[in-house]
């Protein structure tokens, strides 16, 4: 993986959370969490085009196409800020409780997205959580919320079936296994020993699930109807976002230490599932810890926040060879 570009954020502060793209309109969405703003660069100029402020403390960011409406979650109050994608008008904000933070679209469609919210936090113990759905061009709930005991971090949701996937650190790394039709929770999966479980990829077709810990780094292949581990592997440290490169049978995973680790991730043979061996390592800058692999233009974005005197900076990085 190559380092092809770096696109200076401007007078961005603070730690930097997670990515969305509108392919369309060739743009990617930044939710600058210490700055409570939202930047958008222009992917074709490689330059930020906007920023839009007051937000308070964003942290999940997506782009409904069908509704055309962009999603930020805020921290700060527990609400979703809604945006036209024309013109991002501000369309009113969704209000859940505390600490609103990941969002997901739903693949059934429909202008539905997920949002993952409540309690402490940052794998915080003690504090129950939940998902949402709401309709991004309404901004009201599609549903009632599915109750976490701690507040979910990475989740994905499988487009073959109702299961939703949660990575719970604050319950003592569970896993939470939702079905999101019958609106409850079906299984719990653990590994021993293994702990502050953030960033998750699903590879529904190949019938796994990767989770990444922080205590100790490591990346845990897991068999997706049963939750057994089929593979372990040391990893960088501080681990916040972990992608799927189907093209190519990788993994991507970017992490606070200053790197983002390649994987290999064959698929089965003779009804076998392989598990993720290590590639290679790609220095990038402390802290970098979030990002976003866009499959449709082939590059991998990682966000690096401001520090000793270098300003924060979107790192665009290039998978080799092309598929």
């Amino acid at each position: 993986m190559q380092v092809e570009a770096k696109v200076p954020l401007g007078e961005v502060r603070g730690r930097i959370d997670h990515l969305a793209v509108d392919i369309a309109r060739r743009r990617l969405f930044v939710a600058e969490l210490g700055n409570d703003s939202l930047g958008i660069v222009d992917l074709d100029g490689r330059v930020v085009v906007r920023r839009i402020q007051g937000l308070r403390e964003p942290q999940g960011v997506a782009y409904a196409p069908e509704a055309d409406v962009v999603l930020v979650a805020n921290a700060g109050d527990g609400t979703v800020e809604r945006l036209r994608g024309a013109d991002l008008t501000p369309l009113g904000p969704a209000s859940l409780n505390a600490n609103a933070d990941n969002l997901r679209l739903d693949p059934a469609g429909g202008g539905v997205v997920w949002v993952g919210h409540g309690g402490a936090g940052h794998g915080a113990s003690g504090a129950e959580g939940g998902l949402t759905p709401l309709d991004a061009a309404s901004g009201q709930p599609v549903g009632p919320a599915l109750p976490l005991r701690a507040h979910p971090e990475s989740f994905q949701l499988e487009a073959g079936g109702p299961r939703v996937f949660v990575n719970l650190p604050g319950a003592g790394g569970a896993i939470a296994v939702l079905d999101r039709a019958a609106r409850r929770q079906i299984a719990t999966w653990s590994v021993p020993r293994l702990g502050a479980n953030f960033p998750m990829a699903l590879d529904e077709r190949g019938g796994r699930l990767f989770v990444a810990f922080r205590e100790p780094p490591a990346l845990v292949t897991l068999e997706l109807e049963t939750g057994s581990v089929l593979g372990q592997l040391a990893m960088c440290g501080d681990a916040d976002d972990l992608f799927v490169d189907a093209r190519r049978h990788r993994l991507y995973a970017i992490c606070g230490e200053g790197a983002v680790d390649v994987f290999d991730a064959p698929p089965a043979r003779d009804g076998r599932r392989a598990a993720p061996r290590h590639l290679a390592r790609v220095r990038t800058a402390a802290g970098a810890r979030t990002g976003l692999f866009v499959p449709e233009l082939d590059r991998l974005f990682v966000a690096a926040r401001a520090a000793a005197g270098e300003p924060a900076a979107l790192w665009v990085l290039r998978p080799d060879p092309p598929p």
